[in-house]
């Protein structure tokens, strides 16, 4: 079901420009909050701006917030790379970052780039939850409503009749992932071992079925993904230091 939120999105004009600085305006008050350590404010800021959701009858409250899960996920994700850089300029990176998600990607519509959308919604997702030292409760249940959210936003993008079964199985599946390699939880750098799996076996499936869907997944190409998946998981798996230690 898709938000049933009107939107408003002027074309041209003075109208348009006041759109465009006020969308601008909000990464660069959330900047501004964290260099001043305003933290919580600058959180509450990238809430409110999703006010809308709630602009329609309770009824409607779930199928809306749903709609809009991948873009609070990211805006709270690039919040959070925010308060974890200690260096001005990445800092000002990450807000450019939130400034182009909201200016490009966020407002696109066509099955490409809503898949796009939903992707880095679970990279951004993933990577900001395993940056905090979450009991491992808190880690499976984050990573488990992240990749759903993400699931269904990209299935929501197609005439997919088992969109809510197989959004459910991709966060079981996450869930579950993150249980067992959270016992070992190996970092590569700053990305969590659980969150390069997810990415790896998330991207490539989710390529598969958007090729299949535009009518460009030959068994040649199927066999490829599934070969590169493989090769990398081994990789990751085979080499890996499974003592408690951050690699």
């Amino acid at each position: 079901m898709r938000p049933l939120i009107a939107k408003i999105k002027p074309t041209g004009g003075f109208s348009y420009f006041f759109h465009l600085a006020l969308t601008v305006l909000l990464p660069t008050a959330v900047f501004v909050l964290v260099r001043l350590n305003f933290i919580q404010l600058a959180l509450t800021i990238i809430l409110l701006s999703k006010w809308r959701m709630f602009a329609v009858k309770p009824r409607f409250w779930p199928v809306n917030i749903r709609a809009n899960a991948v873009d609070i996920i990211v805006g709270v994700s690039l919040l959070i790379f925010m308060v974890h850089s200690t260096s001005f300029w990445w800092q000002l990176l990450w807000a450019v970052a939130y400034g182009a998600w909201l200016l490009v990607l966020k407002p696109a519509t066509d099955p490409l780039r809503v898949s796009i959308q939903a992707l880095i919604g679970l990279l951004f997702g993933l990577m900001a939850l395993f940056s905090w030292a979450a009991p491992l409760y808190g880690l499976v249940a984050g990573a488990g409503l992240v990749c759903y959210l993400a699931a269904r936003h990209f299935f929501d993008n197609f005439d997919e009749p088992y969109t809510k079964l197989l959004a459910y199985l991709w966060g079981y599946f996450g869930a579950a992932l993150t249980w067992v390699l959270g016992h070992w939880l190996l970092f590569y750098g700053g990305l969590a071992q659980p969150t390069l799996l997810l990415l790896v076996i998330g991207y490539g499936f989710a390529t598969m079925y958007y090729f299949s869907q535009i009518d460009r997944l030959t068994s040649f190409v199927k066999r490829q993904f599934i070969l590169i998946m493989m090769a990398i998981i081994i990789l990751v798996l085979a080499f890996s230091n499974w003592g408690n230690k951050v690699v």
